[in-house]
């Protein structure tokens, strides 16, 4: 039997075909022939051009996610082990593989998957149907490939929980795939030692595309006084406690983000110089500007104040709002590092907020450095969704 057949409407397609990999309902003009939904179906133009293969699922806006441009191309094992060897390889060319993004979607062509390796323990996240049928096939395959380099994966956890699944009409599901473990898992980072908590901490547990911006921010910490916003786990506060900081404050509105931190900092033996509070950062920060509170390093690493396009004039203020708060805590002459993790939060406009929000504290910024997120998360372009980390330092000058 053959494979349905998408057609697009006349002039539609232009994200596809302008590199893109994603179909929306809203360009398809027909289905032809029988699937149901999770199917790999063939993609044609509305004048029957040829323009590849991929997965189909009318439930979500994305109706077809794209796997090959070749419409010819089989899929199969051996399609989905050269994907994962292909991966890999370019992972240990530009990257420390101890802990790393394995598979990040549709930039390793492989859309909707993300597999993350923490040391020997797989936690992967399926965000797409169709993928989710060769789930635990690929992740057999990526075991395999590893262990060519001798690493053993000893379990997989599944972190399927995120609420974007249901726009594909699937329901939500974290669990172990295969046998059980124990699911704080100790990895090595920067020199700094973690606990990963990959069954209950964002995410798929640690957020590793920020790996080499938080080694970037050492050279700046010797003996400083730091204040880490929104520290999560504590990585950036820690990265400063390593690099010989001389006090730092962590802060995080989640309690058990901040137990973990504190439990990290015993771990690297740093629990007297690197301290953790439970706080809103956006209470705090007026706060001890009122104090008359000063710091050589402050850092802002926030979560996505917005997740769609409808909200980014809330975000924007959000944004404005911290970064002034920051640079008036900043001595003069000192440092900040902030950043967006939100993919519609576009450089220009991040960039833009930052200036404004320079202007209205009365202070000269002064670029040391921008960066995006670490390599194992490659930005492919034309795959916009895949760029979405901005990270700036400044060293922050009075007005004068």
């Amino acid at each position: 039997m053959g494979l349905a057949v998408v057609t697009l409407k006349k002039g539609e397609g232009r994200f596809l075909k302008s590199g893109g990999m994603w179909v929306f309902d809203n360009e398809i003009a027909s289905v032809m022939g029988s699937f149901v939904n999770g199917d790999i179906v063939l993609v044609h133009d509305f004048d029957g051009y040829p323009l590849g293969r991929g997965f189909i699922n009318r439930n979500s806006k994305i109706t077809v996610r794209l796997l090959t441009r070749n419409e010819n191309q089989k899929v199969d094992e051996d399609f989905f082990e050269k994907r994962v060897r292909n991966a890999w390889e370019y992972r240990k060319k530009v990257t420390d593989t101890s802990s790393c993004r394995v598979i990040f979607g549709e930039a390793d062509f492989f859309p909707g998957l993300v597999v993350d390796k923490f040391e020997d323990v797989l936690v992967v996240q399926s965000l797409a149907l169709g993928i989710d049928r060769w789930k635990e096939l690929i992740l057999d395959l990526i075991k395999k490939v590893i262990a060519e380099d001798g690493i053993t994966i000893r379990g997989v956890y599944e972190r399927s929980d995120a609420k974007v699944r249901k726009q594909e009409g699937m329901e939500l599901y974290k669990g172990f795939i295969g046998k059980e473990f124990p699911t704080l898992v100790e990895i090595q980072e920067n020199g700094v030692r973690y606990q990963v908590d990959i069954k209950d901490g964002q995410k798929t547990g640690f957020f590793l595309d920020q790996k080499y911006n938080r080694l970037a921010i050492q050279k700046l910490c010797k003996d400083a006084r730091v204040l880490d916003c929104f520290t999560h786990t504590g990585s950036f506060a820690l990265n400063a406690g390593i690099a010989g900081a001389k006090e730092v404050t962590g802060v995080d509105a989640s309690e058990l983000a901040v137990h973990q931190a504190q439990e990290n900092a015993k771990l690297n033996g740093l629990d007297k110089t690197v301290k953790f509070i439970c706080e809103d950062v956006f209470e705090l920060l007026p706060k001890l500007e009122e104090e008359g509170e000063k710091y050589d390093v402050v850092i802002l690493d926030p979560p996505a104040f917005t997740k769609s396009r409808s909200s980014v004039k809330n975000a924007v203020k959000g944004y404005r709002e911290i970064n002034l708060r920051g640079m008036k805590l900043v001595k003069d002459g000192g440092f900040l590092a902030t950043c967006s993790c939100s993919h519609f939060m576009e450089y220009e406009l991040f960039t833009k907020t930052i200036g404004q929000a320079a202007r209205s504290a009365h202070k000269r910024l002064r670029q040391v450095e921008y960066r995006t997120q670490a390599p194992d998360h490659p930005i492919l372009w034309s795959s916009d969704e895949s760029y979405y980390l901005k990270f700036y330092i400044f060293q922050v000058c009075d007005d004068k």
